[in-house]
């Protein structure tokens, strides 16, 4: 009896060295093909270079479209569509301009630019005195007698004892999307935010802010001011709390138009009805040509599904990319994405988004089960070799949230942070700031972990 119990170990044991030998095979073959014959790089290269900044609604998200389509249209997939979602149409318009007056003739400039949805100054601009604040909450503890036509400048820094850079922009990021209404409420003026940047240096940083039910004629105008030009108007504040700040924004809320998600897929050969996404939102910011954010998740997630076509892999399940429109002002890419999903009853299993930046993989986080999640841990040595091991609970991405249902495991490509907010939603998120390699190892890291989540079946269908 205990000879056949050491036998059935040892077999077991040869079987499961037997299984991470091929997948240590497969995973090689993935990363050399991403290396050697990566399309990523030159992809990224005609969205930022040719075509540009894609804001929901432009002519250039719409090229944007037209180009990914093609693309996955030449890579032989099963089918490749396009799905019609309506977004949002906001323009900046000239550049905006803003000073800091000491006394009348006496001007210091600094670089502003306007927020995503804001509305418009008046025709001449406006001017007023400044009240600084570090948290909505200073808004409550001042009240409408010391807000009452002023401008309000928000000036709390990202934080930046915090090593995960998203943790620190999460601390942040609702004097941006929340600072202009709640200040309305006090009879503000205007809205000047700090930035959402690690780095000191001359980028104003733009990005969404919201007005809720604000009436329209309530709403007031707002922007960001570079992180060295916050630093340089609290300074001045300290100095002549009576200074005179001006600025001018020429932005503008279209109505609505129809653009698209674009999606190509490679049908399961055994289990086609059990889906799997992987993706990038093809809409970006219009001040740089949204290289990093999120150009690299467009094109790792192609990526994926050409490697995997090219090494012969024959997915169990459906692969599906998806390269959603519009998740930097609505999210409404993502929301048809999963309404559709759920209009014609398809099983996602699980879903892995790119949008954090084309640097260096350094792992996954995962929306999951504690069992999928322990399941997840054993596949680390896997990735060991290729320094992309470091798995983590947490989110999977915005465009792939409203997919999440019980059972089906969110996934999210996490790079090296250190450098993402120096480039986040700037003028500086270009093209050149991308290095090839960090590239291609983030989406073989992409390829890898499909491959596995496939393979092994990860995820349960609703």
């Amino acid at each position: 009896m205990i000879r056949i119990l050491v036998l059935l170990v040892l077999t077991l044991q040869l079987s499961h060295t037997a299984a991470q030998t091929d997948d240590e095979r497969q995973i090689k073959a993935f990363y050399d093909l991403s290396l050697s014959e990566g399309k990523a790089y030159d992809w990224l290269n005609y969205l930022s270079n040719q075509i540009g900044g894609r804001l929901s609604g432009s002519v250039q998200a719409e090229q944007a479209v037209s180009y990914t389509k093609t693309q996955l249209d030449s890579l032989g997939l099963d089918k490749v569509w396009l799905q019609p979602v309506m977004v949002p149409k906001w323009v900046r318009g000239t550049p905006e301009f803003a000073y800091l007056e000491s006394k009348p003739g006496y001007t210091s400039n600094v670089p502003i630019c306007a927020l995503g949805g804001s509305v418009a100054t008046p025709p001449g601009g406006t001017k007023a005195q400044l009240i600084e604040v570090n948290s909505l909450e200073d808004l409550e503890s001042l009240g409408r007698e010391k807000i009452q036509g002023r401008i309000v400048f928000f000036n709390r820094p990202m934080d930046p004892k915090l090593l995960n850079t998203f943790q620190a922009y999460s601390g942040a990021v609702d004097q941006r999307s929340r600072g202009a209404a709640e200040a309305a409420k006090y009879g503000a003026v205007g809205v000047i935010v700090r930035s959402m940047n690690l780095r000191l240096d001359d980028y104003p940083h733009t990005g969404s802010t919201n007005y809720g039910d604000l009436p329209e004629k309530d709403r007031i105008p707002a922007a960001a001011i570079s992180t060295n030009g916050a630093e340089f108007l609290s300074t001045t504040l300290k100095l002549d709390p009576n200074i005179q700040f001006f600025f001018k924004l020429n932005c503008k809320q279209l109505p609505d138009v129809q653009s698209y998600n674009v999606i190509g897929e490679i049908r399961g050969s055994t289990k086609p009805d059990e889906i799997m996404v992987v993706g990038g939102h093809l809409d970006s910011w219009d001040l740089g040509d949204g290289a990093h954010d999120d150009g690299a998740g467009c094109v790792q997630s192609m990526e994926v599904l050409r490697i995997l076509k090219m090494s012969g892999y024959k997915p169990k399940r459906t692969i599906r990319v998806v390269l959603f429109m519009n998740e930097e002002n609505g999210l409404r890419g993502g929301r048809k994405y999963a309404s559709e999903a759920d209009l014609n009853k398809e099983k996602h299993v699980f879903a892995l988004e790119s949008d954090a930046g084309g640097f260096t993989p350094r792992g996954f986080s995962f929306d999951s089960s504690e069992s999928d999640f322990n399941t997840l841990s054993g596949w680390q040595s896997l990735l060991e070799p290729y320094q992309s091991a470091h798995f983590t609970r947490g989110g999977g991405g915005a465009d792939i949230g409203p997919l999440k249902k019980p059972g089906m495991v969110l996934a999210g490509l996490r790079p090296d942070s250190q450098r993402y907010f120096a480039h986040h939603h700037a003028q500086n998120d270009t093209f050149e700031h991308v290095n090839k390699r960090e590239l291609e190892l983030g989406a073989a890291a992409m390829t890898s972990l499909i491959y596995l989540a496939d393979k092994y079946e990860l995820g349960t269908a609703q």
